[in-house]
């Protein structure tokens, strides 16, 4: 079986452990007794258990379903798949899974919440310093994860304006691109979804002073984050909430309109 990795493993990765071991004793169930009820190996829930192993999205199902936990392995996992992300970015993880509407302005890469796949591994695969596999393919699975708060009921209302530089920058080669705007034009035509871009005509904007994202919570308040270089920062002081607001409403006025915006976006394509 293997050994367990105290000192190495997270508090969510030992907490979730503690929960999947307290249930299983509770059944009344050996490590391989619930292995068999899962289709796992009863060294595979011990990896589990003692933290030697991350416990995969298909694994946390089915021990859910193996225990009839009623919800509580899922709500523990809740904060294990947190850890998916880069540590300056889960608190705001949260806060999008949970928002009303989420407004963004974007200038050097495509909005996380309408890349596809292979854009958002190309994107990860071009860090420095450079991550491994194992940590592109976690954050790469992390990222489309996010995209659900738009299937979601009710769904989230997302509005994105991209700079027209990061949409001519071709990440990950021709083929990914293409993909890549395709998927643009399949959100754009969301219900919930508002697609705008800001041309480089537009010389001088208000956007210049960099990228946001504006969160509108459950409770009908708004944060303002912005990242950058590994670091980010969440304002909520409300006079800056609405002076930041307020440059996000001039930059969206600046920016295409919705339909002039697919137009580009099917020009660029056909450019490839």
């Amino acid at each position: 079986m293997a050994q367990p990795k105290k000192n190495s493993s997270s508090p969510a990765a030992q907490y979730f452990a503690e929960v999947l071991r307290m249930l299983r004793t509770k059944a009344g169930l050996s490590q391989t007794e619930l292995g068999e009820r899962m289709a796992y190996t009863g060294a595979a829930v011990s990896a589990v258990e003692t933290c030697a192993k991350p416990a995969t999205d298909e694994f946390i199902e089915a021990a859910e379903k193996a225990l009839e936990a009623g919800g509580v392995i899922a709500a523990a996992a809740k904060y294990l798949r947190l850890e998916r992300y880069p540590a300056h970015f889960q608190g705001f993880v949260q806060l999008e899974q949970e928002a009303l509407s989420v407004s963004s302005y974007c200038t050097q890469l495509i909005d996380g919440l309408v890349q596809t796949e292979a854009y958002a591994r190309a994107v990860l695969g071009s860090a420095f310093p450079p991550l491994d596999e194992e940590e592109i393919n976690q954050l790469t699975a992390a990222r489309m994860e996010r995209k659900a708060l738009l299937d979601r009921k009710p769904a989230c209302v997302l509005s994105v304006i991209l700079e027209e530089a990061a949409l001519r920058r071709r990440i990950g080669g021709l083929e990914v691109m293409r993909a890549q705007y395709a998927c643009l034009l399949a959100c754009a035509e969301r219900p919930n979804v508002v697609l705008q871009v800001m041309p480089m005509s537009m010389a001088g904007h208000a956007g210049l002073q960099g990228q946001m994202k504006l969160i509108e919570t459950p409770e009908n308040s708004t944060l303002v984050y912005m990242e950058g270089n590994g670091q980010s920062t969440l304002v909520s002081k409300p006079e800056d909430v609405g002076a930041l607001a307020r440059r996000y409403a001039m930059i969206r006025s600046q920016a295409l309109r919705p339909e002039e915006t697919a137009v580009l976006i099917e020009q660029l394509a056909g450019e490839l």
